[in-house]
């Protein structure tokens, strides 16, 4: 059975590689920060719940002081040239996107197929992590098929991935801390704290209002955590689960599934979303930084006002 052991082996030998690639690269001035900082990741993808807690939490230590203070560089890397770039440009041309386009449709397949496949009486993937299994072999599907196009190798993929993730540094781990935060905040009674401010200030006996706390205040998390992952757990355990499930009896997956995506809404007018909306402005060389926020707050604005109508339509009806 395929668990989700494997997925952190994976990703574990991905980081290693990282490590490897930028210690042996001498134009990076930081490479051994640099590779420090991976292979403390690999370290922990591999064997994090082996490991004594405290040992866990110096790595995760020695992690942030690198990324704060500037310990990782970008470094020399085998690219084509301008002109070939060009001519491989023209003559993929749109077959460019299938790669990527691949990765959802083969998720969807693995986790509403593969759930029947079993080798004798066990599943074929641990069932309970199907869809993030399901992701995973998807990815090395896309690998695979971006390789036959390109006519490149797996190796010239983690090259490639390389020069981008140290293009971005640090801020290509926030989605994964940020939801943690999120786990941890809700642990720590954050959710319980927000539910009793929620029915002090507002009528909870108002479904529309409440479903407009719940939207609002994934939003306005999100942007202040930069993450709809880490609003999440608290708003939806403060807010959506006793007010609007217990209390007026909503319709739980609809309300989670929009109620998530209200606090996208949050994440596209943020810098805290680094890896969002300041990244992609530093790797297009934009001269504002802020440009990719300015662009997209007025469209998150309207789709949060959508999300407000279709969780009270939806979910409530």
């Amino acid at each position: 059975m395929i668990t989700l052991t494997f997925v952190y082996w994976l990703m574990g030998a991905y980081f290693a590689a990282l490590a490897w690639r930028g210690l042996r690269d001498a134009a990076n001035p930081r490479r051994h920060t640099t590779a420090l900082f991976w292979g403390l990741i690999a370290l922990l993808m591999f064997a994090a719940e082996h490991l004594p807690n405290k040992v866990v939490g110096g790595c995760v230590v020695v992690l942030a002081v690198l990324a704060g203070f500037g310990g990782l560089g970008k470094g020399r890397y085998a690219e084509t040239t301008g002109e070939e770039k060009q001519a491989e440009s023209l003559r993929l041309g749109n077959r460019l996107f299938w790669p990527a386009l691949l990765i959802p449709a083969v998720t969807l397949i693995g986790a509403l197929g593969l759930k029947y496949v079993s080798i004798g009486e066990q599943p074929l993937l641990e069932t309970k992590n199907l869809t993030l299994i399901a992701l995973t072999i998807a990815c090395v599907v896309a690998l695979v098929a971006a390789c036959r196009l390109t006519r490149q190798t797996p190796w010239s993929g983690v090259e490639q991935s390389r020069r981008l993730v140290d293009s971005i540094g640090w801020a290509a781990l926030l989605p994964l801390l940020l939801a943690a935060l999120g786990s941890v905040f809700e642990a720590g009674g954050v959710g319980q704290a927000v539910a009793g401010v929620v029915r002090a200030v507002i009528p909870v006996d108002n479904a529309f209002v409440v479903v407009m706390a719940y939207a609002l205040g994934m939003a306005l998390f999100a942007a202040i955590m930069g993450n709809a992952f880490a609003a999440f757990p608290v708003m939806t355990g403060g807010i959506a689960l006793p007010l609007l499930v217990q209390h007026h009896g909503a319709d739980a997956a609809p309300l989670a599934a929009i109620g998530m995506l209200s606090g996208y809404c949050g994440s596209l007018m943020t810098p805290m979303a680094a890896n969002y909306n300041l990244v992609p402005a530093a790797l297009l060389e934009l001269k504002d930084p802020y440009g990719v926020i300015r662009a997209q707050w007025p469209t998150g604005l309207v789709l949060l006002a959508c999300n407000v109508a279709l969780m009270y339509w939806i979910a409530l009806r």
